[in-house]
């Protein structure tokens, strides 16, 4: 969510050279010293507004929203007759789950300084939170009028989208990609493109979809299963997944899993690939990597899915996908199904899809 540090609250560029420092650290990811650099430019330049945005988008991106809050009511002791304080204090609100206490410090704000884009832009974001999606569309437009930015686009975006509208979302998209001012914005925007996409392939507004639609949705991933009233046996979806495999046309040349088991050993069987304990970069080699459920905290598994990520080739496979671990190439089920009935004709047309994720995947004969 790109929101109020997009904004340059500031005019003159170079005074906040004073802001280097902090940029950089935040950038390569030390978000302590970068904390560190904001709270000393914050007292050495109280009047400098782009320094406070920033270190309050810290600690919003960090889930701090307590500190958020308390950091937008020490900016009122600068910003007492301004409306940049008011804006955070919303914002912070926003994120503290106060919605309409946040939107009417969000409309004094705008009230106060009807020209000021940030204000509009996060009285957007919290009309989206509450649902009213008419009032935050209003004001993201009013926003970007005032001080064209990427996230405003970008939320405008998945406003419409979650309403159903997906070419419009798409077009802004689109529109938050062309106006992205730092690579992240840009590669979040396509990203977002892909997404919407494959939200339009099923139709409908995604809140209707069923889960593993909107898994797809979201991350593009193939699940082989959709909810039924019974349960499927492991092996099953393991199955499942070789018939997808030879429907696809895919050929892989190695498996490998850190998991003993019979299932495993028959789907390598069938495929006709041997499976091996560690995966060793070679030439041409499509790994197929499989698991019952993904092992975040195993090294050998993480070595094998981020060599599939380097390479572009070969597939993650797991039989059951938590809501809360990234998500695997190709699923059997999701854990919170009750029950699940096998879907191939769903899980191929996923699999094939333009905008899914293994679209772009060297996957053998595909």
């Amino acid at each position: 969510m790109f929101t109020t540090a997009q904004f340059r609250v500031f005019a003159g560029e170079p005074e906040e050279r004073s802001l280097s420092r902090p940029r950089h650290l935040l950038r390569d990811g030390d978000h302590t010293q970068a904390e560190a650099a904001y709270r000393a430019v914050i007292d050495a330049e109280p009047q400098l507004k782009a320094g406070w945005a920033e270190y309050f988008q810290l600690l919003r991106a960090e889930g701090r929203f307590d500190d958020a809050l308390a950091l937008a009511e020490r900016a009122t002791r600068y910003f007492e007759q301004d409306a940049f304080s008011g804006a955070l204090t919303g914002a912070a609100l926003v994120e503290m789950g106060r919605l309409r206490e946040a939107l009417g410090y969000l409309q004094a704000s705008a009230e106060q300084d009807p020209d000021f884009g940030m204000v509009w832009h996060e009285m957007g974001y919290a009309a989206y939170r509450l649902g009213e999606h008419t009032h935050a569309l209003l004001a993201l437009d009013r926003a970007f009028a005032l001080d064209p930015r990427s996230g405003t686009l970008h939320l405008r975006g998945k406003i419409l989208r979650n309403a159903g509208h997906y070419l419009a979302s798409e077009v802004a998209f689109t529109g938050a990609a062309e106006a992205a001012e730092f690579p992240e914005q840009r590669t979040e925007a396509e990203r977002q493109i892909d997404t919407t996409r494959r939200y339009a392939t099923f139709g409908g507004k995604p809140a209707e979809l069923s889960p593993e639609q909107r898994w797809f949705g979201e991350h593009g991933s193939v699940v082989l299963s959709s909810c039924a009233a019974d349960q499927v046996e492991d092996e099953a979806l393991v199955m499942a997944l070789a018939q997808v495999v030879e429907n696809a046309g895919w050929t892989f040349t190695v498996m490998t899993t850190g998991e003993d088991w019979t299932g495993w050993d028959a789907l390598a069987a069938r495929l006709g690939i041997p499976r091996v304990a560690t995966l060793h970069p070679a030439f041409g080699m499509i790994p197929l990597v499989v698991a019952r459920r993904p092992h975040g905290s195993e090294v050998r598994w993480r070595h094998a899915v981020r060599a599939i990520e380097a390479s572009g080739a070969g597939l993650v496979f797991v039989i059951e996908q938590p809501q809360d671990q990234p998500a695997a190439d190709v699923v059997g089920r999701l854990t919170d199904a009750e029950g699940v009935a096998i879907n191939l004709e769903a899980a191929l047309e996923m699999a094939l899809h333009p905008e899914g994720r293994l679209a772009r995947r060297k996957l053998g004969g595909a």
